[in-house]
């Protein structure tokens, strides 16, 4: 059992298959997305290499790094050779690239399509396990002001304050707003309490010379914008 443990060490591949000899040697966009994770946890177990660990973790989560980035501590751990140490590694490398992406997306500072409002806030809710309700409020530019989360837990489980949308609306000096808020599950389809809180705001603001232009509904991958079904 030594012999064979000792076969699927790293140590012993060829330089061109080791993930850290081919990083150094070939640049990190050759590495696949398992001996990216390999380097994280070093080694396998008695049976697997630390690629073919990571290959079976990565196929269980059908080779998507963003659901590999959604699993628990204890949900890593329940894969043979994966430890407490090794879980929290992957979990905050996925982390990290997580932060980068909302790091890139800052950048986006004027929306001129629901597209924009898709990659600003895809990084920050559309993993989430919970729902949560932003508010983006723009200048008669439509240049960014200030974004915020104006609640968490789901429209129907929390209350959207109207009074301070509006009021922070007026804090900035915002003539537009875009709402926005995620589905968890997956499904783009607008509940009605999703077109009860549009009609409310978008009434609300208009008082006071302001205007709704969009409301998104973002998932993972995909989003659905009021807007763009004319149904605002």
């Amino acid at each position: 059992m030594q012999e064979k443990q000792a076969s699927f060490s790293i140590k012993n591949w060829a330089d061109d298959d080791k993930p850290r000899e081919k990083l150094a040697k070939k640049g990190r966009s050759t590495l696949s997305d398992a001996e990216l994770i390999a380097i994280l946890i070093s080694s396998g177990n008695r049976e697997e290499s630390a690629v073919q660990l990571s290959k079976r973790i990565l196929a269980s989560v059908n080779n998507s790094l963003n659901d590999l980035g959604k699993l628990s501590i204890p949900q890593l751990m329940k894969f043979k050779g994966i430890g407490e140490a090794k879980a929290i590694t992957i979990a905050a490398a996925l982390e990290i690239g997580r932060r980068r992406r909302i790091d890139t997306e800052e950048v986006i500072n004027k929306i001129t399509s629901s597209a924009n409002v898709f990659d600003l806030l895809q990084p920050i809710i559309g993993e989430l396990p919970h729902e949560e309700f932003w508010i983006i409020y723009l200048n008669n530019s439509n240049k960014v002001l200030h974004k915020e989360q104006l609640s968490k837990g789901g429209i129907t489980g929390t209350l959207v304050d109207v009074r301070l949308v509006l009021k922070q609306a007026l804090e900035q000096n915002a003539v537009g707003l875009i709402l926005a808020h995620n589905h968890p599950s997956g499904t783009l389809k607008p509940s009605t309490a999703d077109k009860q809180i549009t009609h409310k705001l978008k009434v609300a603001a208009e008082a006071i010379d302001i205007k709704v232009l969009d409301h998104l509904i973002i998932t993972q991958k995909a989003y659905f914008s009021f807007a763009d079904e004319q149904i605002l």
